[in-house]
């Protein structure tokens, strides 16, 4: 049984193992390689054993440690081609031109272990995507950075046995800070900027609707939003449709820095 592993997730750093102790895969690299390393090895499971790197989109908070990953190992990155141009244009310093990127939109990946695929996600990028993971016949999905639950969203991710599902801002506390200008506060709010508490918190609905066991709440504003804001929001909403914790789902927040918390599906 393969598990997702929150290595960071914030609007400061992303990056998501999936897989057992010992082997997987990543979700960005929005982290040091130091940190990469560091939080790896806190689940037995050394660089040697990432089989592959899948990049959501270009942003530095999800591809913060690339360049040192891409000099330090020799694990294939994979991204959508509009992020690769994007990587190849805009942030070229953060990968060697030697280093060959792979589409994952038109190939989807696929070893003895893992299938990946691909889905369009509304950000303000050329192309990001989130990633559906299937090991061994279980569905495993990566969303965030999505200003809304698009049909394509939906589609790839019903039905997954766990989801990190972005839950980025509450929208009180966006509208009322005061360090934020307004045009800032509408990306954010818009169709191509973030989820909120109250969206994800209907998708959520309709996750364990569809089967999902486990949700856990990544990518969490640190200055919009609160674990506790963002955990309370959905068991609220779950709970009025009789959906209940622990015995219906798991729910749990992603940190910030992992402490080395494995956390079960």
């Amino acid at each position: 049984m393969a598990r997702i592993f929150p290595i960071c997730s914030s609007s400061s750093g992303n990056a998501t193992f999936v897989g057992t102790r010992g082997h997987g895969i990543l979700v960005d690299a929005g982290c040091s390689f130091r940190s990469l390393r560091n939080s790896l090895e806190l689940i037995d499971t050394p660089m040697s054993e990432i089989e592959a790197l899948f990049i959501t989109h270009e942003h530095i908070d999800h591809i913060k440690g690339l360049l040192q990953l891409t000099k330090h190992t020799k694990i294939p990155v994979f991204a959508s081609p509009g992020t690769i141009q994007q990587l190849r244009t805009s942030v070229k310093d953060l990968i060697p031109e030697e280093v060959r990127i792979y589409d994952i939109v038109h190939e989807p990946y696929q070893s003895a272990d893992f299938e990946v695929k691909a889905f369009h996600t509304p950000h303000d990028t050329p192309e990001s995507v989130g990633y559906l993971i299937n090991y061994n016949g279980r569905k495993y999905g990566v969303c965030t950075d999505l200003g809304k639950v698009t049909s394509e969203v939906e589609k790839a991710l019903l039905g997954c046995e766990a989801v990190l599902l972005e839950s980025n801002y509450d929208p009180a506390m966006l509208a009322k800070n005061l360090n934020y200008p307004v045009a800032l506060k509408q990306r954010i709010a818009g169709d191509k900027g973030h989820l909120s508490n109250n969206a994800a918190a209907e998708f959520a609905g309709k996750l364990v609707e569809s089967g999902t066991t486990k949700i856990i709440l990544g990518h969490l504003s640190r200055e919009n939003n609160t674990p506790a804001t963002a955990e309370g929001c959905i068991v609220e909403y779950l709970r009025g449709k009789g959906i209940r914790r622990n015995s219906d789902y798991i729910l749990d927040v992603a940190p910030v820095m992992t402490q080395g918390r494995y956390i079960p599906v």
